[in-house]
């Protein structure tokens, strides 16, 4: 534990992190710091001209009703990925973000992004190729809550979260019924009946969080 105590003091080394040059040489403009678990870095609403670089640990954006009894979760990030450009513009942040575990991030402001761009302008396409890329994600996230019921939500969900490993097994997590409600835009004890459902039927199988894909879910359930 003190080994792990002297190992947060330091942000991780940039040539470690999985990101492409053009980010990394980024990140070594801006200012790391260490983020505690539940911290907030990003308020709903707040204006902010901020970018966060990942360089280790996870984070997670998500949206609360005006009386906080309800979350949607829109996604979580790991080392190499970067959140806040959707505030570049000048108007408010979009979602909130919050640490979900200890995690080191580099906060570059909008004033060295914009020096960076200039002399580097291959930059603003891999910039701009990332929003594009979430703002498909986002289409088709909505596509799949709109059109679909909470069956056909969470098994789209599971697919697209689900990890092969080397032996072939298809696992998704750790999540939580709570964080896959929170995902999908439905309640908890949705997610549960649809997922005993599913551990009964032989699908799944669900092991300290995480769920092991047994077999090709149906189209129908």
């Amino acid at each position: 534990m003190p080994t792990q105590r002297r190992a947060n003091n330091h942000p991780p080394d940039l040539r470690a992190v999985p990101m492409s040059d053009a980010l990394r040489n980024l990140a070594a403009r801006g200012e790391a710091k260490l983020y505690a678990k539940g911290r907030v870095l990003i308020q709903e609403g707040d204006t902010g001209a901020t970018l966060f670089i990942i360089l280790s640990g996870r984070l997670r954006s998500f949206s609360d009703n005006d009386d906080s009894t309800r979350r949607v979760t829109y996604g979580e990030y790991l080392p190499g990925e970067f959140l806040g450009e959707m505030s570049l513009d000048g108007g408010p942040r979009s979602a909130s973000v919050v640490a979900v575990e200890p995690t080191w991030c580099v906060m570059v402001t909008q004033a060295t992004l914009e020096l960076y761009i200039s002399e580097c302008p291959g930059f603003a396409i891999e910039l701009l190729s990332k929003v594009i890329r979430r703002a498909r994600a986002a289409t088709l996230s909505l596509r799949a809550i709109a059109l679909n019921d909470v069956y056909g939500r969470l098994a789209w969900l599971l697919n697209g979260r689900a990890v092969t490993l080397p032996d072939g097994t298809r696992v998704v997590g750790p999540m939580t019924h709570l964080q896959m409600a929170e995902a999908l835009g439905c309640t908890r004890p949705m997610v549960s009946r649809v997922m005993k459902e599913l551990e009964l039927g032989g699908y799944v199988l669900t092991v300290e969080h995480k769920v092991l894909i047994r077999k090709t879910l149906p189209a129908r359930f």
